[in-house]
């Protein structure tokens, strides 16, 4: 067994700015740990799991490489990056790097989408395989989304019965079926032989069409469109259908609404990683996680769905809610910081107010799922989480609303609804 956790590049993360100017979108800490670290850690407790490759086009980078190095010191398995030469989609990149995960004699490798927050049931898409399907069939991890939404991702219509996925097509014009593709996929080698066809057809139709940037439309292919397409109906595609919780990570708003969902796992799977009320110790409120090196004053009143990183000062009488507080941050006494993400080394002055509207999904509807808000609407910043990128600083008593500021800005008065460049 082997898993690949497709990390993307710098191409993308638009949506993640500023935040993604900082450290490559996978390496961004949801819930205390680095995002990427969830599926690593979720892809070691696999029996018989012998290797984890990441697959992007990062550049080779020294924040990537030192905690690939850590991740396999702690999670005792071997993991590699492999870098793609340019963006080859989903599907490309596994094709063109298909040697290094079929060494050793792979039998059966896991695909997981590094931008989404999972339970990760992989031992249980394992199972799964084997009561249904031949030994050649492929799974794809889904869930149910209520009927709007589900047009916003790929959706598969399967055999009530047997799970055997019949149809599949990524985002929808009209409604096709409630059931989405989680990004999370259970391949055998065989898959190899289906990119192969879609391979050898694009460079036949580029042939007839001798277009001149054709070496690079060939290599592209994407798994969702490309293949699961075709799949469909062949009896060899089938869907698991997990309960547990599955989120996008698209925006840096959903990456607080990740952190929720992590740190309420954690009560299971992590209780060490969840803070406790002590004396002489700040006031806990629901799940909180602080890294041992920061420094919280007593009087400071945290949570619920706070997670505060390494290095990080809080004042006394501050209170944090449903916030992400990046490593070096400081927040002088008595500030309030509600719905924000506190970028790297920023600083909050006394009295400040700073507080964002979170995009959460439906609490009464339990299949929705978090919008991809686009900044704008109507030529107006739609309200979101605050974000404030690396370097940032807040004067005392001024008030921040809804807004984004970049990076190594010094702020000198109140702002809502802008982002400040």
């Amino acid at each position: 067994l082997k898993a690949v956790i497709l990390i993307g590049g710098p191409q993308k993360g638009t949506r993640f700015r500023p935040l993604s100017f900082e450290v490559p979108k996978p390496l961004f800490p949801v819930a205390g740990v680095p995002m990427v670290q969830h599926h690593i850690e979720a892809c070691a407790k696999v029996p018989g799991m012998k290797e984890i490759l990441l697959m992007g086009f990062y550049q080779p980078h020294e924040a990537l490489s030192r905690f690939l190095v850590s991740a396999q010191q702690e999670f005792k398995i071997p993991i590699r990056y492999l870098q793609e030469y340019a963006a080859l989609g989903t599907g490309g990149g596994i094709y063109h790097f298909r040697d290094q995960i079929l060494s050793g004699g792979t039998e059966a490798f896991f695909v997981l989408n590094a931008d989404v927050c999972s339970e990760f049931p992989l031992q249980e898409m394992l199972d799964f395989r084997q009561q249904h399907g031949d030994a050649h069939s492929f799974v794809i991890l889904g869930t149910t989304a209520n009927r709007t939404q589900a047009l916003n991702y790929g959706c598969i219509v399967a055999n009530a019965d047997t799970q055997e996925v019949q149809h599949y097509v990524e985002k929808p014009s009209t409604f096709v079926s409630e059931i989405i593709n989680c990004g999370i996929y259970l391949f055998t080698p065989a898959i190899f032989q289906h990119i192969g066809d879609v391979f050898q057809r694009n460079q036949q139709e580029l042939v007839l069409e001798e277009s001149s940037n054709g070496w690079q439309r060939a290599e592209v292919i994407r798994l969702e469109q490309d293949i699961f397409t075709a799949l469909a109906g062949s009896g060899k595609l089938y869907v698991y259908k997990t309960d547990g919780f599955w989120s996008q990570i698209k925006s840096a708003g959903s990456a607080i609404y990740a952190s929720r969902l992590y740190l309420n796992q954690y009560s299971k799977t992590h209780p060490e990683r969840l803070a406790q009320n002590k004396s002489g110790g700040p006031i806990i409120r629901g799940n909180v996680y602080l890294h041992p090196t920061a420094s919280i004053d007593s009087t400071a009143v945290l949570g619920p769905n706070v997670s505060i990183g390494e290095g990080v000062t809080v004042g006394a009488g501050v209170r944090v809610r449903e916030s992400i507080v990046l490593h070096g941050a400081s927040l002088h006494d008595h500030t309030c910081v509600l719905n924000t993400i506190v970028g790297w080394d920023s600083t909050i002055g006394r009295w400040a107010r700073v507080e964002g509207t979170p995009s959460d999904p439906n609490p009464n509807d339990p299949y929705a799922k978090i919008d991809s808000e686009t900044l704008f609407r109507d030529g107006r910043l739609t309200p979101s989480i605050t974000i404030l990128g690396c370097s940032v600083t807040i004067p005392a008593e001024v008030v921040i609303l809804n807004s984004i500021v970049l990076p190594h800005k010094e702020l000198s008065r109140s702002y809502k609804n802008q982002i400040i460049l």
